[in-house]
């Protein structure tokens, strides 16, 4: 009931940043929790961040901690993703996920985009 599109990614060295963002269209924004997760080649999907319907609350992974922050703007209906200090094993393709039951940190959310590719390079 939500399309999700990612963009932002691309080819960034290593202590460099990134913004991710995630365009929302279909049924109302603020009716569901957003999520970051990625996936690197050869690895399982994984959760990266979250942040809640009201935008109030935010979760992240142990290896976003202090580096990445999800945000939301509502009159946008986006969920961004500001990478900083970005690291060779941050290189995934990054999903922007959505669900309207609850907030998740692990990879079963209900909607998905496409993915965007997020290269770090040493």
């Amino acid at each position: 009931q939500v399309q999700l599109v990612e963009s932002g990614g691309g080819l960034v060295q290593a202590g460099g940043s990134l913004r991710l963002s995630c365009a929302a269209s279909g049924r109302p924004f603020n009716s569901y929790h957003m999520a970051w997760l990625r996936q690197a080649p050869g690895k399982e999907r994984e959760f990266v961040a979250a942040i809640s319907r009201g935008g109030g609350s935010t979760t992240y992974a142990a290896s976003a901690k202090g580096r990445f922050t999800i945000s939301r703007d509502a009159a946008k209906n986006t969920v961004y993703l500001q990478m900083n200090s970005l690291k060779p094993e941050d290189t995934a393709v990054y999903y922007c996920a959505a669900d309207s039951r609850v907030v998740r940190t692990d990879v079963q959310y209900a909607y998905w985009g496409q993915g965007t590719q997020v290269t770090v390079s040493s």
